[in-house]
């Protein structure tokens, strides 16, 4: 099989309940120390992080929401099981970034046109706001690199969305990690560098909201795979010895797994049995190539006089 696939659906929902509930644990812990050193460190960057941080943890409890359905097995109203479902939760999670990323950049704009046009004071930033940047930067790269590691190993698109949700934190960090240190040992006319760090963060994480939101969109409306992927299924049918003219392929993602749903032709005197053979050999060529759970519809035609 696949390393990329993992066949059975509970053991891809465990191993994304014990990555993801990691998550949570550190993203509840990281979000109150860095809400407490924005507060006290004063640093509009720094409570923007932490923001960020709370977002994290609230996708993480959608992931977990979403797997308790993804390992359901398919019943009388879900013919093709819950994938979707999977699906549904990367969406929620680019839509939930882009309202963070969004609202990171309106307050530090509002902040920095007070401080350039208005000629707002701005406060300077403490050293405690300076080592939570550090120290998030730190976990959060931790947790993209632990989590996306997960994701690949169980091919799941909602379980890597919550990775790159941890990397944009971690970049949020790093943006901040520059904006408080100029501020701090820059100087007063320096201090502008806080807000600042935080409006170009949240391009950052607008970004990455978008491309987690376009993917998982495209899934629902049941967008075709790529033409690698396609002419790669042609391959393998083609090459099946007694199948000719491999046609009409029509193909979609639920959830980890593909859909491929294709016409065959086969000899005229070929009987029943064996182009029911023909038929498993192709479905177990596909699966080997694309994963246990491939879902696989061959319609079997006469050959063309």
């Amino acid at each position: 099989m696949n390393d990329h696939h993992i066949g059975n659906e509970e053991t891809r929902a465990k191993s994304a309940n014990r990555v993801t509930w990691a998550g949570f644990l550190v993203n509840v812990m990281l979000t109150f120390f860095k809400l407490v050193a924005g507060l006290i460190g004063h640093s509009g960057a720094m409570i923007a992080d932490a923001i960020h941080s709370l977002s994290d943890f609230v996708t993480d409890l959608v992931v977990l929401a979403s797997f308790r359905m993804v390992r359901k097995p398919a019943d009388k109203d879900h013919d093709y099981g819950h994938g979707k479902f999977e699906t549904l939760a990367s969406v929620f999670i680019g839509v939930a970034l882009l309202v963070v990323g969004v609202g990171i950049f309106y307050q530090g704009a509002e902040k920095v046109y007070s401080a350039l046009v208005l000629r707002a004071p701005l406060e300077a930033p403490g050293w405690i706001a300076l080592v939570a940047a550090g120290i998030s930067i730190v976990t959060k790269e931790w947790l993209y690199r632990y989590t996306a590691i997960a994701a690949k190993r169980i091919d799941s698109q909602a379980v890597m969305a919550n990775a790159w949700h941890h990397r944009s934190d971690a970049l949020s960090s790093l943006g901040t990690l520059a904006g408080i240190g100029g501020a701090i040992l820059l100087g007063d006319k320096w201090r502008i560098l806080d807000p600042l760090a935080a409006v170009v963060v949240s391009v950052f994480i607008v970004l990455v909201a978008w491309k987690i939101f376009r993917g998982g969109i495209r899934e629902l409306l049941e967008e075709s795979l790529d033409e690698e992927t396609k002419t790669k299924i042609l391959s393998i049918v083609e090459g099946v010895e007694g199948v000719m003219e491999p046609h009409d392929l029509r193909t979609r993602r639920n959830g980890s797994r593909i859909v491929v749903d294709i016409h065959v032709r086969v000899k005229n005197d070929t009987t029943i049995v064996e182009a029911h053979d023909l038929n498993n050999v192709i479905e177990f060529r596909l699966r080997e190539a694309f994963g246990e759970n491939t879902m696989i519809s061959i319609h079997t035609e006469p050959e063309t006089e």
